[in-house]
């Protein structure tokens, strides 16, 4: 495996250990068979790539195949392309990719705001996340794209009216992972307040020694990472 830098390694060390069996970085894809891998949903094969190193997991050994056969000779920064992906391999549906984002304490860039903490079982968040009226069905799946029902720390909620707008918090993966959670209500987006919730989600991860993640396809949600500081180092696909 290539140096990589002292973040970079960081991030390639967890992922490893989510993928399990013998997996490693590599500078070309070679994938091994992992089907208690954790980097993709069971029975799905899984790609990551880091600082322009790639991992893969596979279910069975005719996966491992028909990704060798399907994506030998590629670059590593094109191995998580949806379009190559489905040209290239047999594949009946794709999960992502998505951008994967990380911070340093050292360049944390915090943002100023009145944030309440609450739990998941508070009426107000409760609320929140439930949504109403005819957007409901948008609503909820921005919350399960979101993946703020998972979370495992505190909510970090802005009010506007006495109605929280905005939450985020973070669920708690394997290598001391925080994984990040972000939702804004439709009509509050646009005026900073997911920085807000995230900035203070953010803090309390770094307090409690996480090493603080953002995975995202959004545009704006990669925009919101990269204000705090946050930076893209791969991307991840199932």
């Amino acid at each position: 495996m290539r140096p990589v830098s002292s973040l970079a390694g960081r991030v390639q060390q967890r992922w490893a250990q989510l993928a399990g069996s013998s997996a490693e970085f590599t500078t070309a894809i070679s994938p091994v068979v992992s089907p208690r891998s954790r980097i993709c949903p069971p029975g799905w094969a899984g790609i990551v790539v880091i600082d322009g190193a790639v991992l893969a997991t596979a279910p069975d050994e005719e996966a491992v195949r028909l990704i060798e056969d399907g994506l030998g000779g590629v670059a590593a920064e094109g191995l998580t392309s949806a379009d190559l992906l489905r040209r290239r391999l047999p594949v009946a549906e794709i999960r992502g990719p998505a951008s994967l984002a990380y911070l340093d304490p050292p360049g944390f860039r915090p943002q100023p705001a009145v944030v309440e903490a609450r739990g998941l079982d508070d009426r107000g968040v409760r609320r929140f996340l439930t949504g109403a009226g005819a957007a409901r069905a948008a609503w909820v799946a921005d919350r399960e794209e979101s993946g703020m029902a998972e979370i495992t720390s505190p909510v970090f909620a802005v009010r506007e009216h006495g109605q929280i707008v905005a939450a985020a918090g973070y669920r708690d993966w394997p290598g001391n992972t925080a994984h990040l959670s972000v939702l804004t209500a439709p009509a509050a987006r646009g005026r900073g307040l997911a920085r807000a919730a995230a900035s203070a989600t953010v803090a309390h991860a770094i307090a409690a020694g996480k090493l603080p993640q953002w995975r995202a396809r959004p545009l704006a949600s990669r925009r919101v990472a990269r204000a705090l500081g946050f930076s893209e180092l791969g991307s991840q696909v199932s």
